[in-house]
C-alpha cells in the first residue's frame, strides 16, 4: 500500500506554496513523523513530515509551486517496492521488443518540425515570416521560416528534404516545442531537390525575381532603417536573394564612406561611437513567492486606498541624552540594549488612545476599531520584507518591547516566522533610517489604515527661543487612508507622537 502525501492547509489566506527543499531523496527510507521536505509560502516556511514509515517516491520537484491539497510525494511499503521491480524490468523488455517497430517508423514519410529551444529564458517565439510556402519542395537544412523572440531573430531550417506542409501561420505566437510544420517525402524527397534547383534556375534565366529577392529579415531591416540604407542597394546572400543580418552589417560598413562623400565636405565627420569595455553580464532569477505577494499587495494598496502622507520633524536630542545616560544600566538589568524602536512604539500606542481612527480598518461597509495596539514592525529579511506583530504593545514595558523586537527580527532572519506572528496588527512602523533614508512616503500595510516611517538622524540648524542651534533631527512621515482618517486626525496623531518623543517623561506619565 502506498500513501499519498499532499500539501497541507497552512493558513486561511494561503492558497499555494513552493517546494523549497527536499530533506530526504527519492528512494530513501523514512520514519513516521520524520521531516522530508520544506515548503515555503509568501509568509513563512513549513516542514512536511512523513505520515508513515516506508520508501519515499518523489512526485514534485524543488522549486515547484503547489496548490493546497496537491500531491507532493508517496510513501510505499518495502514489499510493494520490491514487487514493482519486476514490472520495471518487464517494461524495459517491452521497450526492447518495440525496437523493430521504431525502425519501421523511420520509413514513415512525414517529419514534424517544432520550435527549437533558443535560449534559457525564452519560452515563446513569433513566426514572423514563411520563406517557403505550403506545398513547396524543400532541401535538407534549407531555411523555411523566420522566428522572432523578444531578444533576437532565428532561422528555422528543414530537418529533412521533402514537401512542406505549414501548420502555424505568420504572426502566430508559439511556445518552445510547438509544431510549426510537417515535411512529407522523407528520403525520396531528395529526388525533388534538382527540380527545385532547376525551377530556381529557370526563374533567374527568365529574369523574374523571387518573392524574397532584396527582402530583408526583421533584424536586417532594423539595421538598415537605423543607417538609412535602401535595401535595393544592399548585396544579398540569403536564400532566394533575401538580405540577412550579416548583409545589413556589411552594407553599413560599405556605405559609410559613400555617406561621407555625399555629406557637406566642409564639416568634420561625426566622431565614432565609443567602444564598450568591461563585462556586461546579466543574471535572471525567478521571483520568489514572497516577492510576488509583496508586489501584488503593494500595487493593490496604491490602487484601492485613498493614500496621503503627512510629515513632521522630531528633535531627537532628549531621547539620545536619555539613552546615553541609562543605556549601560538598562542593558545590565534587562539584558537588551535601549533602542529607538521602543520609544517610537510606546509613543504610537499612547497616540492611538487619543486618535483611535488611526488604528481602525475597513471591513466591508464597516469600520473596525480596536481597544488594543498590535504594532507591526517592518523587518528586512534575506528573502524580502516581512512584518511581524508585537501583540498588546500598549501594556508592555520598554524592555519587553526591545526583547520582542529582537526575537522577531532573529526569527525573520532565519525564515522561521510563523503565520500567527505576521497576521493581524492595526498599525505599522517602518525604519528606513537604518539604510540612510532621509525622507520617504511609506505604503500602507493593508488592511491597516496607517503606517509611520522613521528616517535617519541628521544634525540640522533649527531656531529655538530666537537663536539658531544645531539639533539632531529626524523627519517622520505618516501615510494614511483618507477613507478612514481625516486630515485633522492624521496631523494630530503625528504631532502627538512628536511631543511624546521630544519629551520622553510624558511616556512614563501617560500624558
Amino acid at each position: 500500500m502506498s500513501l499519498e502525501i499532499k500539501v497541507p492547509a497552512v493558513g486561511e489566506s494561503i492558497t499555494e506554496v513552493i517546494l523549497s527543499k527536499w530533506i530526504k531523496q527519492d528512494g530513501d527510507h523514512v520514519e513516521m513523523d520524520e521531516v522530508i521536505a520544506e515548503l515555503e509560502s509568501d509568509k513563512a516556511t513549513f516542514e512536511l513530515t512523513a505520515e508513515k514509515p516506508g520508501t519515499l517516491k518523489l512526485v514534485a520537484q524543488e522549486g515547484d509551486t503547489l496548490e493546497i491539497g496537491q500531491l507532493v510525494c508517496k510513501i510505499e511499503d518495502g514489499s510493494n517496492v520490491e514487487n514493482e521491480k519486476p514490472k520495471a524490468e518487464n517494461k524495459e523488455e517491452t521497450v526492447e521488443e518495440k525496437k523493430p517497430s521504431s525502425e519501421e517508423k523511420s520509413e514513415v514519410k512525414e517529419t514534424t518540425i517544432k520550435v527549437p529551444s533558443v535560449g534559457e529564458s525564452i519560452t515563446e517565439v513569433t513566426l514572423t515570416k514563411w520563406l517557403k510556402q505550403n506545398g513547396d519542395s524543400v532541401a535538407l537544412d534549407e531555411v523555411i521560416a523566420e522566428l522572432e523572440s523578444d531578444k533576437a531573430t532565428f532561422e528555422l531550417p528543414a530537418e529533412v528534404a521533402g514537401i512542406l506542409n505549414t501548420v502555424a501561420k505568420e504572426g502566430d505566437t508559439l511556445e518552445i516545442g510547438a509544431t510549426v510544420a510537417t515535411i512529407t517525402g522523407g528520403v525520396k524527397a531528395e529526388g525533388s531537390k534538382p527540380k527545385a534547383e532547376s525551377s530556381t534556375t529557370e526563374a533567374k534565366v527568365s529574369g523574374g525575381a523571387s518573392y524574397a529577392d532584396k527582402s530583408p529579415s526583421p533584424a536586417a531591416a532594423k539595421i538598415l532603417a537605423e543607417k538609412g540604407i535602401d535595401p535595393k542597394d544592399v548585396k544579398s546572400t540569403g536564400v532566394d536573394g533575401r538580405i540577412t543580418k550579416e548583409d545589413a552589417m556589411n552594407a553599413q560598413k560599405a556605405e559609410a564612406p559613400k555617406a561621407k562623400v555625399e555629406s557637406a565636405p566642409a564639416k568634420a565627420s561625426a566622431p565614432a561611437a565609443p567602444s564598450v569595455s568591461g563585462a556586461r553580464d546579466e543574471r535572471r532569477e525567478k521571483m520568489s513567492s514572497l516577492r510576488k505577494t509583496i508586489s501584488r499587495r503593494l500595487v493593490s494598496v496604491k490602487n484601492e486606498t485613498a493614500m496621503l502622507t503627512t510629515f513632521n520633524e522630531v528633535n531627537m536630542a532628549p531621547i539620545m541624552e536619555l539613552r546615553k545616560k541609562y543605556k549601560d544600566s538598562f542593558k545590565e538589568k534587562h539584558g537588551v540594549g535601549l533602542g529607538f524602536m521602543s520609544f517610537f512604539t510606546k509613543a504610537v500606542t499612547e497616540a492611538l488612545k487619543d486618535f483611535p481612527a488611526v488604528g481602525a480598518r475597513i471591513e466591508g461597509e464597516e469600520l473596525v476599531y480596536s481597544n488594543f495596539a498590535d504594532v507591526s514592525i517592518a523587518v528586512s529579511a534575506p528573502k524580502g520584507l516581512v512584518v511581524p506583530v508585537i501583540r498588546n504593545a500598549e501594556s508592555m514595558t520598554m524592555a519587553e518591547i526591545e526583547k520582542e523586537v529582537i526575537r522577531l527580527a532573529l526569527k525573520a532572519r532565519d525564515g522561521k516566522l510563523g503565520i500567527e506572528e505576521m497576521t493581524g496588527g492595526n498599525f505599522t512602523i517602518t525604519n528606513g533610517g537604518i539604510f540612510g533614508s532621509m525622507l520617504s512616503t511609506p505604503i500602507i500595510n493593508a488592511p491597516q489604515s496607517a503606517i509611520l516611517g522613521m528616517h535617519n538622524i541628521v544634525e540640522r540648524p533649527v531656531a529655538e527661543n530666537g537663536q539658531v542651534v544645531i539639533r539632531p533631527i529626524m523627519y517622520v512621515a505618516l501615510s494614511y487612508d483618507h477613507r478612514v482618517i481625516d486630515g485633522k486626525e492624521s496631523v494630530g496623531f503625528l504631532v502627538k507622537v512628536k511631543q511624546l518623543l521630544e519629551d520622553p517623561a510624558r511616556l512614563l506619565l501617560g500624558i
